[in-house]
């Protein structure tokens, strides 16, 4: 723990999913994809504890068994598909501060970016203790650009790029570099959590990670792309 910081980590993992049934128990090399989340927490010394927060206990379960806290099982309506993810934040930051043990800095990291390195989780930290905005997340370096190659279409069918620049842009290299959202790690302070409407709502930073370490798991593909990876790290 950095300072009087009090820096705790959370593994969000909902029990339904649409797009791969119990994904957060599916495994990944022998282990479920939620203790990969738990151990890359542990794993990190600026944080003081790792806890879970999951309407399931069979996930939960889990999460315990490779050394996370089970403080409570979040509410239903906190783990629908269109509930907010800054709600389950919120939930656990409210649990804690009524337990007399309120949390500082909240790190979520999650199950389903299992190549995200304790590495990366505390790069955030770092950057969050020494910059201090509202969030620091990991992102990649997108090959999709709405300055070069992404497009939207009017209600006639007619085509534009998202954002025209002043002059045009004739290859990716030259674009103004965009991130995409890896899921593997955000920092926050529990203020702006408290007080935030959005995750993004604030003042960001940006921690870099390489394509190999930015895939999420949202689909059986990206499962199968995900072992795939792993059999060549074993390798």
């Amino acid at each position: 723990m950095e300072g009087n910081n009090n820096i705790v980590a959370g593994v969000f993992a909902r029990g339904r999913s649409k797009g791969i049934p119990q994904k957060n128990l599916r495994k990944l090399g022998g282990k479920p994809l939620v203790a990969h989340a738990v151990e890359t927490a542990l794993a990190c010394q600026d944080i003081s504890k790792v806890f879970i927060s999951t309407d399931n206990p069979e996930i939960a379960e889990t999460a315990k068994r490779y050394g996370a806290e089970v403080p409570f099982l979040r509410p239903a309506k906190l783990a629908t598909d269109t509930a907010s993810e800054i709600l389950a934040w919120r939930h656990a930051l409210n649990h804690y501060a009524a337990e007399g043990a309120p949390i500082d800095i909240l790190v979520t990291v999650a199950p389903t970016s299992p190549f995200t390195l304790p590495e990366d989780v505390s790069a955030c930290i770092r950057v969050m203790l020494e910059h201090r905005p509202d969030l620091v997340l990991t992102v990649c370096e997108s090959d999709l650009n709405p300055y070069f190659n992404m497009f939207e279409e009017d209600e006639k069918g007619d085509a534009k790029l998202v954002i025209k620049g002043n002059l045009p842009v004739f290859r990716r290299q030259d674009a103004t570099k965009v991130f995409g959202i890896t899921g593997g790690a955000y920092v926050a302070r529990s203020e702006f959590v408290q007080k935030s409407p959005g995750i993004f709502i604030g003042n960001l930073r940006l921690v870099k990670v390489p394509q190999e370490r930015a895939l999420d798991i949202n689909t059986e593909f990206d499962l199968h792309f995900a072992e795939f990876l792993h059999s060549r790290e074993e390798m």
